[in-house]
């Protein structure tokens, strides 16, 4: 088999690329950050929120930019990381630690990391489907080598539909740990089948031990594990289903305990963690979450402050997982409202399994009877004098169930016996993280952390479906595919509109704000006082009312609420000496006293409503 790609093959993927970076970079630096964001921010530095291990700094009636950022310990990052993100991402805070040491601090940087292993994905999701989705048989290529195999337009329709995806493009957006974890979890998975690879191949050749190179690829597993879970703790998922798939395929004893060995190192590496490091609180915080979200879930699951917020029952889990495992699909993307109108949606779906039913009854049939040109047309379009809302988006709805059948086709005539466990795996990586999401939140007894970021480790394989019906599409008879190619048509549209909004700050689902941020006020407050201070001047910061809902987790033993001043100590000179306080008795306003006289200057007004400022 050659791995040299063909000419035309590295242009398509250049460009896929160039436009995925584009994309990606294209006002990421607008908006200013939000909550999660900020701690993320305050994480990165050792900065604990409110204070906790600042008391020195804080307690006393004036602080300085130069005391706030005193030299921090590694104890001081963990104990940002217990109350900042309950312990969580260490991997993560330790590369944008870095990132920012080198590259410095704004919005743009802060959120470049993100930015960059986003745009990764889409290079490795065409690597993963070139080198693991080659039929049995490799030695079978294009006889022209400027040609593109079939498998690398299957590689380049994933990476496109990655490329284009909103949910990466949104992420890309937002200094947190995910598109890091989503880039960890795909390569493990790669690492994995490298593994599977080689097993077979020493055992179709009986050789009495593994391959040269399978230590390494076992050492290079078990430090993504590690690293994939220190990134995010629920990336545990994917690696499940690497032992479901293990279960299901390797008959290798061998292997099997090699595989467990490398297992039980890297979970011994990880509870290092968990007993000496940020981990320490995980499990206490989360069980304390669980039952102040039970028990909002129960007494007030409305007007709470966090949204909707209902009882684990499964009709309640259903409601909520509807729209994850829509949106999980970008041919899907969006219609959870839709499928909201229960008659709608019936004779939608209806209609596309009879659509469906006709594909399926004339497929390979290259001249059926007159009425079947015109079958698939007619049926997609009935619906739309009696579609009471949406019509458009229940249009696209029809063509789900002809859309499955596509790729199921796919999967039963063009793969043979290795491609369709490689058809397996997707879709256990496609469907079980947000099952055991939903599984979870059955456990836990509300339905909180039902959101499509907790399960977004699903996306790149659910790329390659898609990317398999598409390509089936193309192989389908003109009547046949022109309605469903003028449908998916429409979708696109939908998806161009999706990204117009999360550039436009107002796509709540992804960038949890329906109006838009401002740029960063913290920043500009900080440039601000850097041109304006002088010496005898004090910076009064507001005091904004704090709710305190986990004691051991946000505890601060200040008075006053600390958050405003921290972050603009941040942006700060860190060598400066500008004299700070925190009124108390204000609730919105950043304040430049200037010397020992009356005259103030209002830097920044909340103006009571900090929401449009990323709270």
């Amino acid at each position: 088999m050659s791995v040299q790609l063909s000419r035309n093959c590295l242009i398509l993927l250049g460009a896929l690329l160039v436009l995925a970076l584009g994309l990606r970079l294209y006002r990421v630096g607008t908006y200013g950050i939000y909550f999660d964001e900020k701690s993320t921010l305050l994480i990165s530095q050792g900065v604990c929120l409110e204070g906790a291990n600042q008391k020195d700094v804080f307690s006393k009636p004036y602080f300085t930019p130069a005391e706030f950022w005193k030299p921090k310990t590694i104890n001081d990052f963990i104990e940002a990381d217990i109350r900042g993100d309950i312990g969580n991402s260490p991997a993560y805070y330790g590369v944008l630690w870095l990132w920012l040491k080198v590259f410095g601090l704004s919005d743009a940087s802060l959120r470049m990391p993100s930015v960059i292993f986003s745009v990764l994905i889409v290079w490795l999701l065409f690597v993963f489907v070139r080198r693991h989705f080659l039929p049995e048989k490799r030695d079978v290529g294009p006889s022209n080598p400027n040609s593109l195999t079939s498998v690398e337009k299957l590689a380049l329709a994933s990476a496109a539909i990655a490329t284009i995806e909103p949910f990466f493009v949104a992420y890309s957006h937002i200094a947190r740990n995910y598109s890091m974890t989503f880039f960890l979890t795909l390569l493990a998975t790669h690492i994995f089948l490298l593994i599977q690879e080689r097993i077979r191949s020493s055992t179709r050749n009986s050789l009495s031990s593994v391959t040269p190179s399978l230590p390494w690829l076992y050492l290079a597993y078990g430090a993504v594990f590690v690293t994939a879970v220190l990134s995010h703790y629920l990336a545990i998922t994917v690696f499940l289903c690497h032992g479901l798939y293990a279960l299901l395929y390797l008959r290798n004893s061998r292997a099997w305990v090699t595989l467990g060995l490398t297992a039980a190192v890297g979970l011994g590496l990880i509870s290092l963690w968990f007993f000496f490091g940020g981990g320490t609180y995980t499990f206490y915080i989360l069980e304390e979450q669980k039952n102040f979200y039970r028990n909002l879930a129960l007494t007030n699951p409305l007007n709470n402050g966090f949204g909707i917020i209902l009882p684990a029952t499964i009709p309640n889990i259903t409601v909520r997982a509807i729209p994850v495992f829509s949106d999980l699909f970008i041919i899907t993307n969006g219609l959870s409202q839709t499928l909201s109108n229960i008659q709608n949606s019936l004779l939608a779906l209806g209609l596309g399994v009879s659509s469906t039913l006709v594909m399926h009854r004339y497929f390979s049939t290259s001249k059926p009877p007159v009425w079947v040109y015109a079958a698939v047309t007619v049926l997609l379009l009935a619906g739309i004098p009696f579609y009471t809302m949406q019509p458009a988006r229940l249009l696209v709805l029809s063509i789900a169930i002809p859309f499955v059948y596509l790729i199921a086709r796919y999967v039963i005539d063009q793969t043979d016996t290795y491609q369709k466990r490689f058809v397996v795996l997707l879709v256990l990586l496609a469907f079980i993280p947000t099952l055991f999401l939903l599984f979870m939140a059955w456990r836990s007894g509300h339905t909180y952390g039902i959101t499509q970021r907790y399960s977004g480790f699903s996306f790149p394989y659910v790329c390659i479906l898609v990317a398999l019906g598409l390509y089936q599409l193309t192989s389908l008879r003109w009547w046949f595919s022109l309605p469903i190619a003028a449908v998916l048509l429409i979708q696109t549209g939908h998806i161009a509109l999706t990204l117009g909004n999360i550039y436009a700050d107002t796509s709540p689902k992804y960038t949890l704000f329906g109006t838009p941020r401002i740029a960063n006020p913290y920043q500009s407050s900080a440039q601000q006082l850097t041109q304006l201070y002088a010496p005898g001047d004090t910076i009064l910061y507001p005091n904004k009312k704090r709710i305190i809902f986990s004691k051991k987790n946000d505890t601060t033993f200040s008075p006053v609420s600390l958050y405003d001043a921290q972050l603009v100590n941040v942006y700060l000179p860190k060598d400066a000496h500008y004299i700070q306080r925190v009124d108390p008795n204000e609730r919105d306003r950043i304040v430049l006293v200037k010397g020992n006289s009356d005259k103030k200057i209002t830097i920044f007004d909340f103006q009571g409503n900090t929401f449009r400022y990323g709270d």
